[in-house]
């Protein structure tokens, strides 16, 4: 990597990255996770029987608002004007489980990447919540920024592989 770490100082303190100067532009963040379970935990989220309530709507809700409070979570993320969330979760037999993913929008001069992975790792985090009476070796995995386009560094599409 050539570039240097933008919340870092001369003098190696962290301080907030001033985005006064940059352009507007429309920018989306895409992350997502996973949470591995068990097949019967999974057979009953999605038959909505969970002691807690309704597992998938209340993490994807979760998620919404995480992304929306991502400023007051990491100490040098600005605020934003968040134009759009959405949280998706998907069943995956194969896992099994279920598929996180969130893509957050805006028009501004700073990315949404850390909203984005803050309403995929919280909608995970509630899923565990919601469904750990009857789970508790569930895993949360693969978090990660799966894209990013808009701004100055340009666009990311994670490979593949």
């Amino acid at each position: 990597m050539s570039e240097s770490l933008t919340h870092i100082g001369a003098s190696g303190e962290a301080h907030m990255v001033d985005v006064g100067d940059k352009t507007e532009t429309v920018r989306i963040a895409i992350a997502e996770g996973a949470v591995r379970m068990r097949p019967e935990t999974l057979a009953l989220i999605l038959s909505g029987d969970a002691k807690k309530g309704d597992v998938l709507g209340t993490a994807r809700l979760a998620g919404i608002m995480a992304a929306k409070k991502t400023s007051d979570l990491i100490p040098l993320c600005h605020p934003l004007m968040i134009s759009k969330v959405t949280v998706d979760i998907t069943p995956d037999a194969d896992l099994p489980g279920l598929r996180v993913e969130a893509m957050v929008k805006l028009t501004g001069k700073t990315g949404v990447e850390m909203e984005a992975l803050t309403a995929v790792t919280v909608a995970c985090l509630t899923i565990y919540d919601m469904a750990k009476a009857a789970d508790k070796a569930m895993e949360i995995i693969d978090i990660k920024l799966k894209s990013k386009s808009g701004g100055k560094s340009g666009d990311f599409i994670r490979d593949a592989g």
